[in-house]
């Protein structure tokens, strides 16, 4: 599906309570003045922006359990992202949710297993994100949205707004991982997922690596593209969450999305952990916007 027949509802998810470091709660502002709209336009696509999703504020709110730090309005605000993507899904608009932490993944994915049933998930990513309640070294809500979509994180991430599993575990592919936690580690060896780390990037290219992928996720109900920027460099990408060395060259990660547009499978798209705090002239709110047109159908030629 070319990107010209489409038309995007613009989500944003102003949520940071899933961190360790406060600020990307600001990113979906960041990329929205980074001139998201108009880029789309040029592209020929139908823009429609159904606003903000609010979260509780950390420093006003009681932590809960230390392994969990956060959750309930955690999923509070996730609720309300599944809300959106779901009535963006039955207006016949793609969804394009701006984050906020990574934890903004489980109401995307929630919302779209709502609409369609299970389906998979490109996480582009430099970390996992398949931490557990019980392997979680931070208590960090945005380390654990992939198990928790994936049904393996415990009854703890269950509500009423999404089923669980939303995800097919046979149809999830991580790229340009290079941070992994040891419990991550067990749990990928349990798992029909694909990894492409950042070594394996190198050798096999990124043309060669994201085919694979996107063969991996492919099929029925959904095919959603979830964009970590951390999983650029921290020198192309200053302005993230959990900044991680040895990430995605500028070109590389435009390949990668490039190669998404292509492929013609997506039928929602999420960018997150753009932390404004961190930036520098907001670098990295106008590389998420260059991103996603590229992902959208944006070509030199």
């Amino acid at each position: 599906m070319r990107a010209t027949s489409r038309s995007v509802a613009v989500i944003g998810a102003s949520l940071d309570l899933g961190a360790g470091r406060r600020g990307v709660d600001m990113g979906p502002s960041a990329i929205r003045y980074a001139e998201l709209e108009s880029r789309l336009t040029q592209l020929g696509i139908d823009v429609v922006d159904l606003g903000n999703v609010e979260a509780a504020v950390a420093e006003a709110t009681d932590e809960g359990d230390q392994r969990l730090r956060y959750l309930e309005p955690i999923k509070v605000a996730c609720a309300r992202v599944a809300d959106l993507v779901a009535r963006a899904v039955a207006d016949g608009h793609m969804p394009l949710v701006l984050g906020g932490d990574h934890s903004t993944a489980l109401g995307t994915l929630g919302g779209l297993a709502r609409a369609h049933g299970r389906g998979g998930v490109l996480w582009l990513d430099a970390h996992a994100d398949l931490n557990t309640p019980e392997t979680t070294p931070s208590g960090n809500v945005h380390g654990m949205t992939l198990a928790a979509a994936l049904g393996t994180a415990g009854r703890a991430f269950a509500s009423d707004a999404w089923p669980l599993p939303a995800v097919q575990r046979g149809r999830v592919a991580l790229v340009g991982t290079r941070s992994l936690d040891r419990g991550e580690r067990e749990l990928l060896g349990r798992l029909d997922a694909r990894v492409f780390t950042m070594s394996e990037l190198d050798r096999l290219g990124v043309q060669s690596v994201m085919e694979e992928a996107l063969r991996h996720v492919s099929g029925p109900n959904f095919v959603h593209v979830s964009l970590d920027m951390d999983v650029v460099d921290p020198e192309v990408a200053p302005g993230v969450g959990t900044p991680v060395r040895g990430g995605l060259s500028y070109r590389e990660a435009h390949l990668a999305l490039e190669l998404v547009a292509e492929a013609g499978i997506a039928t929602a798209l999420e960018v997150v952990e753009v932390n404004p705090i961190l930036d520098r002239e907001n670098r990295t709110g106008q590389l998420a916007v260059e991103l996603i047109a590229s992902a959208l159908g944006a070509r030199i030629l």
